[in-house]
Parts: C-alpha cells; sequence; structure tokens
C-alpha cells in the first residue's frame, strides 16, 4: 500500500478546520447579503412617489424591484 495516496485523501485536523471556517464565513457573508437586499427593496417599495420622483425612479420600476426574490443579486456579490 503506498502511504503517500492513503495520507492524501485525509486532510490534517488545522486544514479541516480552516476549510470549516471558510465555508462558515462564505455562507454567513452570503446571508447578510441576501438581508441586506430584502431589507433594501422594502425600504425602496415603501417610499413615496414624491421620494421616488426625486430620485428619478417610477412606481412600477420599483414594484418589479420589491417583486425580485432575495437571491436575486443584481451585483451578485
Amino acid at each position: 500500500m503506498n502511504k503517500g495516496k492513503v495520507l492524501a485523501l485525509h486532510a490534517p485536523a488545522p486544514l479541516q478546520r480552516l476549510s470549516f471556517i471558510f465555508v462558515y464565513q462564505a455562507v454567513a457573508c452570503q446571508v447578510r447579503r441576501w438581508r441586506q437586499l430584502h431589507r433594501e427593496r422594502r425600504e425602496l417599495a415603501g417610499l413615496s412617489d414624491r421620494a421616488l420622483v426625486d430620485i428619478g425612479l417610477h412606481r412600477y420600476d420599483v414594484e418589479a424591484e420589491a417583486r425580485r426574490p432575495f437571491w436575486d443579486d443584481p451585483l451578485k456579490k
């Protein structure tokens, strides 16, 4: 049996820990971004028509944006 191949199949404990931390941080970052998108779309939908005109948006644009699902990120952050 070639020990090199057996050892290559099992990552050392510190490397496994780093992989878990990396994955956890990536998932947490994505969830934060989704929450941010949801919050921003909800706030945008709550603006008055007068406020929308001031920022150069139309109600139908805002309604279309508000209907987008939280995971639909235009910036793909």
